[in-house]
């Protein structure tokens, strides 16, 4: 008869461990990969065992260039402190419910870092979501992230319209106004050059309807000359389209009288009388507003003004020409001597009337007043040759850039009628 076998207790508890593990493993992970709880060894005794679980990944957060997004989170460990293995990046399109979308691109399968970027991301405001994994098993997913919307918008805007003035003068030199028109709600980059300083930039938010103005600039730093206006306009995907571009004439000095001059007309009274046919001459060191002169002038090109009774011109016993027309202001002529002891009236009709003239050139201009018929007799002969006429032009008169003419009276050279 064989002895009686004893199977060591030992050895029956080994056993009895490692089927409980297997057990448990069976158990744990019998739903596939979605369980998050599973067995460990966490000794080093025969068949020392734990369970242990997945946490639920950290709510990511994201950062958007163009179609482009970065999905980022914290690390995930197991409940006994292991590192996870990866993580499964998803998006939805709705904050909660909706239909999971598996992420692309640099954010498909498993992640084995903390960030990744979806590239070429469909148009639309998505939420993402993070799965922290470990071989098998998962732990929950992570609450969304907030909405994100990529930028799918590709095309750059037109060339802003700039808007400037034409002159900057004595009177907006320190106070510029520029504008204009770009995309609604794009960044407009205006940047001013110009001689003499270092270049102006400003950025200007458009409006919902496409307006921009910027902030008034102080142009004293440039040289006379001409002033660049360039803008280009950044829409709200990042793109920038070309410049459109203006430019004003930097001008801001007063116009001076450079010449005061009587010519006798050679008509029927001679030389040293005042009457029909003589001219006075006013020479001017650069090109004048023709409207600051007479209103009738709406452009800056050679200018008349004739007719019946339309322009007079009076010489008084002190011997002061003034130009009486309606709507002109020329100021007083000083005539150096006295030509008449009775105040004198030339108007006249037809050819023999009255008359202005403006006549500019690129760098000056001239003003003509002529002599029509006198209505009262009286003229006197000036004998002296060394009659210097003086001439105080009127106020209002400017130039082309609006600059005031400089006040006070100006010698001529030696002249008489």
């Amino acid at each position: 008869m064989n002895p009686k076998r004893t199977i060591p207790a030992t050895a029956f508890g080994k056993w009895n461990r490692l089927a409980l593990v297997v057990a448990g493993i069976l158990l744990v992970s019998w739903g596939g990969p979605a369980a998050s709880a599973f067995w460990g060894s966490v000794g080093t005794g025969s068949g020392a065992s734990v369970a242990d679980a997945v946490a639920q990944g950290a709510k990511p957060t994201t950062a958007v260039s163009g179609a482009n997004v970065t999905v980022s989170w914290a690390a995930t460990t197991t409940a006994a402190g292991r590192p996870v293995g990866g993580y499964s990046i998803a998006r939805y399109g709705t904050a909660t419910g909706g239909t999971k979308v598996p992420a692309t691109g640099g954010c498909s399968s498993s992640v084995a870092g903390l960030s990744c970027i979806e590239s070429n991301v469909p148009a639309g405001t998505w939420y993402y979501s993070v799965t922290p994994m470990l071989s098998l098993w998962q732990g929950t997913e992570s609450t969304r992230s907030v909405g994100t919307t990529p930028v799918t918008d590709t095309t750059p805007p037109l060339a802003p319209v700039v808007t400037a003035p034409t002159y900057v003068h004595q009177g907006n030199v320190t106070n510029v106004p520029v504008g204009g028109t770009a995309e609604a709600n794009s960044t407009v980059v205006l940047t001013v050059t110009g001689g003499g300083a270092a270049a102006i930039t400003q950025n200007i938010t458009t409006s919902g309807a496409g307006n921009w103005n910027a902030a008034p600039l102080n142009l004293s730093a440039y040289n006379p000359g001409t002033i660049t206006f360039s803008a280009k306009a950044t829409d709200a995907a990042g793109n920038t389209g070309p410049a459109g571009t203006a430019t004003s004439t930097k001008d801001v000095s007063s116009p001076t009288v450079t010449g005061v001059q009587l010519i006798n007309g050679g008509g029927t009274s001679g030389s040293g009388i005042v009457g029909s046919g003589d001219k006075v001459i006013l020479t001017f060191s650069e090109p004048l507003a023709a409207s600051s002169i007479c209103t009738a002038w709406t452009t800056n090109t050679s200018q008349t003004l004739s007719g019946n009774g339309v322009v007079s011109v009076a010489v008084s016993t002190a011997s002061e020409l003034t130009v009486t027309s309606n709507g002109c202001t020329v100021g007083k002529v000083a005539l150096g001597a006295v030509y008449t002891s009775t105040p004198l009236t030339f108007a006249g009709n037809g050819s023999n009337a009255s008359s202005l003239a403006w006549t500019p050139t690129q760098t000056s201009g001239t003003l003509t007043i002529t002599l029509g018929g006198v209505n009262i007799a009286g003229d006197k002969t000036v004998t002296s040759t060394s009659v210097f006429p003086t001439y105080t032009p009127a106020t209002g008169i400017t130039d082309i850039a609006t600059n005031p003419i400089v006040p006070g009276g100006v010698n001529g050279a030696p002249s008489r009628f």
